[in-house]
């Protein structure tokens, strides 16, 4: 069973209500208890997240704990957590032919529930490392540990499906899209199980839509962009600008490995590139990261912000600033 979204303590300043969680494919559904007064929903999201012991050796001898050991609990405490699983979380499969190919130990994924994730992308260039079978195990592994999957699914339909979150009075989508993959084959079809096609802005266009149409709040996690170019593409921002139309409240996006800006598009703020996050530390500007953060009021108004943080050593965030955004009430 899903794990239910924490309620606001050290971070908010008013308790967040509590919600309990069913899974159904291909749409994740998670049904609250009611609150009688409307509380702000507070959403974090991160980029690239990789839970490879062989990559990370740290991981071996210091346990998957160090992951989120200098987060302060800041997961623990909001109502959705969002990550970029940069990783096959399966123990099935065979090595796709390509010079990077990482497999998730699933031993994590309940270490990472544990600390507050309630969401984990795997429409990106390492989700299907392992082929297709690990692709569909690693969901169900995730689902098994209480993380909701987007982004991949047997086939077009559930790639595309949004994980929903009943939570106080509101509902929010969240949507999984990855525009970088190694091969054609590694997207999902009508028939074939894959990936949600990150690439085709009307795919995109017409699953917000439908998500908008089910809930309050829609966020969508895209794996885009070119390795270390923190601008956007001009595609890249038509993308943003057509999924805001149709109905998208925030965009997290990851791949570059380096941080860039925050933006905001019709009062929608999108992060172009939230950088590495669970990684190896490789350099200054690669360790150099954030936790995006949104804070969805009662009335509407939405407070949007970057909280620093630094990859310390391999595998090890630690946050580099206050945990909350300037206006927060």
């Amino acid at each position: 069973m899903l794990q239910p979204p924490r309620n606001a303590t050290a971070v908010a300043p008013t308790l967040l209500p509590p919600v309990t969680a069913v899974i159904a494919a291909p749409t994740t559904t998670l049904l609250a208890t009611t609150t009688t007064a409307p509380q702000p929903i507070v959403i974090h999201g991160v980029g690239d997240t990789n839970f490879d012991p062989d990559y990370i050796p740290a991981f071996a001898t210091e346990g998957y704990e160090l992951a989120f050991s200098g987060l302060a609990g800041l997961f623990a405490t909001d109502d959705l957590t969002v990550v970029n699983l940069e990783c096959s979380p399966s123990d099935l499969g065979e090595p796709f032919d390509k010079k990077f190919i990482f497999r998730c130990d699933p031993a994590a994924l309940p270490v990472a529930a544990a600390a507050g994730v309630e969401v984990a992308n795997l429409a990106n260039n390492h989700g299907q490392d392992f082929g297709t079978e690990a692709m569909l195990d690693g969901r169900q592994n995730l689902i098994a540990a209480g993380i909701a999957p987007v982004g991949v699914g047997a086939n077009l339909k559930e790639a595309v499906a949004p994980a929903l979150f009943e939570i106080g009075d509101r509902t929010v989508a969240v949507l999984g899209f990855g525009g970088v993959h190694p091969s054609s084959s590694w997207l999902a079809t009508e028939t074939e199980p894959g990936m949600a096609d990150g690439d085709d802005i009307e795919l995109m266009e017409t699953a917000v839509a439908a998500a908008a149409a089910q809930a309050d709040i829609v966020v969508v996690t895209i794996h885009w962009g070119v390795e270390l170019v923190t601008d956007p593409s001009a595609a890249d921002r038509e993308a943003a600008t057509r999924m805001i139309a149709a109905g998208a409240d925030a965009i997290f996006g990851h791949h570059p490995h380096r941080l860039g800006e925050m933006e905001l598009i019709e009062g929608k703020p999108v992060f172009w590139t939230l950088g590495n996050f669970v990684w190896p530390r490789m350099s200054d500007a690669g360790a150099t990261t954030a936790v995006a953060r949104v804070v969805f009021s009662p009335d509407d108004t939405v407070i949007a912000c970057l909280v620093p943080a630094f990859i310390e050593s391999g595998g090890h965030p630690v946050l580099r600033g206050e945990p909350r955004c300037d206006g927060e009430p």
